[in-house]
């Protein structure tokens, strides 16, 4: 079977600054595709430095789940600790930091599982998810406004989760089902963790 061929990417005509937010930047960009078509597309930019999102495990079954108030849905909601890598910041050390501000836990081993994007026709942003194993108490003081309540729940059962109302973050979901399987993969081949 042979592969489909990528199109060639469309050129771009120009990029225009609609708005700008402490946190975000709107862009304008006028496209021509490979065909001719013109096309005006708007893309949200937010920081260059990327983003993370940890999934912690205190042992081998569980994981640790924060609730936090959602603007976007003007409620609160369970997701996994996250947050923007800072300037001179690598994945790792944001990762850690993350953690120990929202959730209280630092990590002895934080490793890196995959990349994931967000809606990525309208969003230039990604956010890098990370294993955190190895959990020890150091609470780091974050930006939230208020603290946040840190949640035990099970890796297994992750579909018991999907149907709460409060969990419906796409990211925090596909993290979990990544994290669970690499973790599944690796006792099968009884590759060693350590907790």
């Amino acid at each position: 079977m042979s592969e489909t061929p990528w199109p060639r990417k469309p050129q771009v005509l120009s990029c225009q600054s609609v708005a700008k937010s402490r946190l975000f930047h709107v862009e304008s960009l006028e496209l021509r595709f490979a065909n001719g078509a013109e096309r005006t597309f708007e893309r949200l930019t937010g920081s260059d430095q990327g983003a993370v999102m940890i999934v912690a495990m205190p042992d081998p079954d569980h994981v640790l789940l924060i609730r936090e108030y959602a603007a976007g849905f003007e409620d609160y909601v369970l997701t996994l600790p996250k947050g923007l890598v800072d300037p001179g910041e690598d994945v790792i050390s944001a990762a850690n930091r993350e953690l120990m501000e929202e959730c209280g836990f630092g990590a002895e081993h934080i490793e890196p599982l995959v990349e994931l994007s967000l809606a990525p026709n309208y969003m230039r942003h990604r956010m890098q998810v990370l294993l955190a194993t190895d959990l020890y108490p150091k609470r780091l003081p974050g930006d939230e406004p208020e603290p946040l309540i840190v949640e035990t729940h099970a890796l297994e059962e992750l579909s018991a989760l999907l149907l709460r109302e409060d969990f419906h973050e796409a990211r925090a979901i596909a993290a979990l089902f990544i994290a669970r399987d690499a973790l599944r993969q690796r006792q099968s081949s009884e590759s060693p963790l350590s907790w």
